[in-house]
């Protein structure tokens, strides 16, 4: 009787100790791992956590309006951001969660003998670039079906990579790093900007902000080499990764 007491105490204290951590505990321990853990939706999240980090709901295409509104240009001042990219000419650069094309068409500008890769899972927001790509007869800029765990990108092709207030929504995020490490060149840069979650002060939903500690640890993790944190901008970093090491 007591062996078998012993054994049933073994068993349980077993499952007990291999359980998951749960979204707070995972939150509260910055957990290092990169697991996605299951649990209780916030009122804009989606109930799944990364790396102590709960996912953002989507912004869908009926946001378009948000993407073009008249007072961005001077809230998050993309000419600038995009002097910081530094691009040749002949870049290929990707806009990850491109949207409208809000910074593709401009990026456009800047690699004449270039692409530019709109990748959006959105088909709305995919016909929206399409249409003004006609219409202003841009022909460098090329939308991009992608997928929630897939950037839809060829290996080795892209020299720089921009993901403006889009990856903190990203469903799959662990999938589309793979899928983007393996679409840059050698050397390749990502420019991820976000609302700064560090300052209160910045009037966005937090969930839908984030900390350059928390960008680093899963863009780290991701096997990304951090360059630099850029802070011109008023509200958001501009984080910059490059391709290994």
């Amino acid at each position: 009787m007591i062996a078998r007491r012993l054994i049933l105490l073994l068993v349980f204290a077993t499952a007990a100790g291999c359980g998951s951590p749960s979204p707070a505990q995972q939150a509260a321990t910055g957990a290092s791992d990169t697991s996605y853990v299951e649990g209780p939706a916030s009122r804009d999240g989606i109930g799944k956590f990364y790396m102590g980090r709960e996912i953002s709901q989507v912004m869908g295409h009926r946001g378009a309006g948000w993407l073009e509104r008249p007072g961005r240009e001077a809230e998050e001042k993309p000419e600038q951001v995009i002097d910081a990219m530094d691009l040749a000419p002949d870049a290929v650069v990707a806009d990850i969660g491109a949207g409208t094309g809000y910074f593709a068409f401009r990026i456009a500008q800047r690699v004449p003998e270039g692409r530019v890769l709109g990748v959006d899972i959105q088909p709305e927001m995919l016909q929206m670039m399409s249409e003004r790509a006609l219409i202003a007869g841009v022909t460098n800029v090329e939308p991009v079906r992608g997928r929630v765990d897939d950037p839809n990108l060829p290996a080795n092709t892209v020299d720089a990579a921009l993901l403006v207030d889009a990856y903190h929504e990203f469903s799959h995020p662990r999938e589309m790093q793979a899928g983007l490490l393996e679409a840059l060149k050698p050397g390749g840069r990502v420019f991820l900007v976000e609302y700064r979650g560090e300052d209160p002060s910045v009037p966005i939903k937090p969930l839908h902000k984030m900390t350059e500690a928390q960008a680093r640890l899963e863009w780290e993790a991701a096997g990304f080499t951090w360059q630099e944190t850029l802070d011109f901008l008023p509200q958001q970093h501009v984080m910059v990764f490059t391709k290994g090491g």
